[in-house]
């Protein structure tokens, strides 16, 4: 196998947790491609310095190095183009705009919500990373920023428009998923990966998007490992 995916994991290395390798182990699944898994830790700069940056995703495929999601599934589509993720200019552009709408709406209410699970799941290396970055990014600390009722309020604020278009379609992009579908539902692989905060009731039109989505590509997400499957190892 030529493709390698560097993901971001946590206190097991089966816990992959990051939104944006999320939507790249997604969108490879789409292609039907396979790419061996290089768990990677925050402290781990210098093992991805040859992508010239720091951050996860990256995608070696072959002599190609591709980082940033978005960047991958653009990449994807231009080498393997059949089952476009993202097709035409038009739907490129459409799909930019839930990739803003899912870090910029979207992960502020589910960060409130599930930080401190998020801190707890992350290696303990890179624990002292993570707070220093957040808690500067966000201006206060990880215990402050931590707000359950605060987040979940946000986010259902944010999930409005989604549960408009759930009205009308199965999946962000019609009847099938898409970039869009992927885009958004890193998001909820994040959360879920790392903690059992209920985001949504079985009521919303989302919770019935999220479980189709779970289900995708042979349960991709559901089978996924979740920290409760690492402490109940640990409890036995």
């Amino acid at each position: 196998m030529s493709r390698v995916l560097y993901e971001l994991c946590g206190i097991d290395d089966e816990l992959l947790f990051s939104p944006f390798c999320w939507r790249v182990r997604y969108a490879l699944a789409h292609k039907g491609l396979d790419a061996e898994t290089r768990p990677w830790l925050f402290s781990e700069k210098d093992a991805i310095a040859f992508s010239g940056q720091g951050l996860v995703p990256v995608l070696v495929d072959g002599d190609e190095v591709v980082s940033d999601s978005f960047e991958i599934m653009r990449y994807l589509d231009r080498v393997y183009p059949d089952k476009p993720l993202l097709g035409s200019p038009e739907a490129e552009a459409r799909a930019r705009f839930f990739k803003h709408y899912a870090e910029r709406s979207l992960a502020p209410g589910m960060m409130r919500t599930i930080v401190m699970d998020l801190y707890n799941a992350i290696h303990p290396d890179d624990r002292e990373y993570f707070r220093t970055t957040r808690e500067k990014r966000f201006g206060r600390t990880l215990e402050e920023m931590h707000s359950p009722a605060k987040g979940l309020s946000m986010l259902d604020q944010a999930l409005a428009p989604l549960r408009g278009r759930l009205e009308e379609s199965d999946f962000m992009d019609g009847e099938a998923p898409g970039a869009a579908d992927y885009l958004l539902f890193g998001n909820f692989m994040w959360a879920r990966t790392v903690s059992t905060a209920d985001l949504l009731s079985n009521a919303d039109p989302v919770y019935d998007w999220v479980e189709r989505m779970l289900d995708m590509h042979a349960g991709l997400g559901r089978n996924a490992k979740r920290i409760v499957d690492i402490q109940g190892a640990y409890d036995k």
